[in-house]
């Protein structure tokens, strides 16, 4: 069924889905969360083909904000509310819950949380996505304040690796991205290889296409956790096509050459094929949705590498290793960058080391180059 409002309210948009739900036999609700999708009208039909999708396993209530502001100032003056109501699991696009398309016109665009406050799941967790363009800090966001979740793509960006760092210094509990969502599988994998083999890992290479957000968090992601040199290389693609982790036994490497079927190499066993096809959006969204509470994992992969991560170089890959040791390490000031030198006032004869700021310093070193 679908209803469609010009000029309307919220309140009247919430007495047509009442009216709708009775005229199907199904008053009672059956949805378990809130999902509001906030994208432009050029990309709002593949946004929500793929929240529909995600829906068949959480029965949602899905809000298409769509922001047409205008161009020019009579446009803004003529702010008004359009609304497309979806409900019923026999349209195409409706998905299995209820569907709402906003059109926020003119000034009324800058004010859509007060718009979609309103027609809220009562007691229901709600999940923010901006399936383009984010803002820079998703937390502070008037509609990402109303949300346990936020998620963002950073691949869909200008500039996937730089909305990566961005996400590092925004972070905030609820905060996840389709990039990590899309190293799952690889993730899993890796991390079952290693189980099976209990050796020394001393260095990694994380191969993927340029400026692919997956391939830096999946290097950023074993960086922190093996504590070990990980060098990014460029390669063809698509997205991310091997990873080779070098042990004192021999090297595991887990390569996906076509974007669908990998090849699992671990030293003492036998070689064999494992499933990691590039998954769909919807399919990605759905996982995302199967957790409400903070991702820890995702939030050190991300921070790890707060200054690490950077446009990839084919001529000088980038590696996630450890930062390298302080600069008073070596004798000279931060601010200055001047050599300290001993105070000659007394002399003496035998001069005495500052040994606890010496022990510190070495033991910084040699952490840091661990």
């Amino acid at each position: 069924m679908n209803i469609d409002l010009t000029d309307t309210t919220s309140s009247r948009i919430n007495a047509e889905l009442v009216k709708a739900r009775r005229s199907l036999g199904s008053p009672a609700m059956g949805m378990v969360l809130t999902l509001v999708i906030v994208t432009d009208e050029g990309n709002h039909y593949d946004a929500l083909k793929a929240a529909s999708g995600a829906s068949k396993e959480h029965p949602s209530r899905i809000l298409v904000v769509v922001r047409r502001p205008g161009r020019s100032p009579r446009d803004r003056a003529q702010h008004r509310l359009d609304a497309e109501v979806r409900v019923g699991s026999d349209v195409g696009e409706a998905g299995s819950g209820e569907t709402i398309i906003l059109r926020l016109h003119g000034e009324l665009a800058s004010h859509a949380h007060s718009v979609v406050l309103p027609l809220l799941l009562p007691d229901a967790p709600v999940v923010v996505w901006w399936p383009e363009d984010a803002p820079e800090n998703p937390a502070e966001d008037p509609l990402g304040k109303l949300a346990q979740r936020r998620i963002t793509d950073a691949a869909a960006t200008e500039d996937p690796v730089g909305a990566l760092s961005l996400r590092a210094t925004t972070y905030a509990p609820g905060d996840t991205d389709l990039a990590w969502t899309r190293i799952t599988p690889w993730r899993s994998m890796l991390a079952a290889s290693v189980d099976q083999k209990q050796t020394t890992i001393n260095s990694a290479v994380v191969e993927g296409e340029e400026y692919n957000p997956s391939s830096e968090l999946l290097a950023l992601w074993l960086a922190e956790r093996l504590r070990v040199p990980v060098e990014r290389r460029i390669s063809e693609g698509p997205g991310i096509t091997g990873v080779r982790m070098e042990t004192v036994e021999g090297q595991i490497c887990l390569d996906r050459a076509n974007g669908s079927l990998a090849e699992l190499a671990v030293p003492g066993q036998p070689d064999r094929h494992v499933a990691l096809q590039r998954r769909s959006t919807a399919e990605l969204l759905a996982e995302e949705l199967r957790r409400l509470d903070p991702d820890e994992a995702y939030a050190e992969a991300v921070s790890f590498g707060i200054n690490k991560i950077s446009g990839p170089d084919p001529a000088h890959p980038t590696p996630a290793a450890p930062a390298p040791a302080p600069a008073e390490a070596s004798g000279q000031t931060e601010a200055s960058g001047q050599t300290e030198e001993p105070s000659t006032a007394e002399p003496a004869a035998e001069p005495a080391p500052a040994k606890p700021k010496g022990r510190s310093n070495r033991s910084n070193t040699k952490k840091a180059t661990k």
